[in-house]
């Protein structure tokens, strides 16, 4: 299935067809496709390269993929379970360099993670990110130290067929995607006022 964005003008097609489905297939992922992956999130942006992402990797059927279910919320449980890899996105909150808070650890996160969206579209994958998790629990589960914070989970896999999840969720698979427009998010002179473009 199929839900390329209507963007208002031409992007990248990569970006356009991204979107989060929960219906997945079986299909497994690859080793090889794994390490592409992460070797895209090992090349993003890191403020004076501090590189603070972490990721924890379960595989259906392991027993990290099923501690990563178990700390999702009932919700997300509902249709992870047909993912074949579920992933914890782990920031470092302090510098090693400096021993103190680096401002930028989840901002960096953010960035690793979507260049590791953009690779996986490109691998005809989708990664469906999710914030409804325990993270107490993760940290618990995976000895997760103080210095370090759970700030996202991921499914990663081929998209599947919508018809399979439970008929709640099929209708948000076949929503319409929406977004405000620039002039609600693209200032200039002052905050609010709209950046004029074509």
């Amino acid at each position: 299935m199929k839900k390329p964005a209507n963007t208002s003008v031409p992007i990248h097609p990569l970006l356009t067809e991204r979107w989060s489905p929960r219906a997945f297939s079986h299909r497994p992922v690859s080793d090889d496709q794994l390490e592409r992956l992460f070797e895209a999130a090992r090349w993003a942006p890191s403020a004076s390269n501090e590189q603070p992402w972490y990721f924890i990797v379960g595989r259906s059927g392991d027993e990290t993929c099923q501690k990563i279910h178990d700390a999702l919320v009932e919700f997300n449980q509902l249709w992870a379970k047909t993912a074949p890899v579920l992933v914890v996105a782990v920031s470092r909150k302090n510098s090693l360099k400096s021993g103190t808070l680096n401002t930028w650890h989840s901002y960096d996160l953010g960035q690793a993670v979507a260049h590791l969206t953009v690779q996986a579209m490109h691998e005809g994958l989708f990664v469906h990110q999710m914030g409804g998790f325990n993270s107490g629990q993760i940290s618990e589960a995976f000895k997760i130290g103080d210095d370090y914070l759970a700030i996202t989970i991921f499914a990663v896999g081929y998209a599947g067929d919508y018809k399979v999840l439970h008929p709640n969720l099929q209708k948000l698979e076949l929503d319409e995607r929406k977004r405000k427009e620039q002039k609600e998010f693209v200032f200039t002179s002052y905050f609010g006022q709209p950046l004029k473009l074509s």
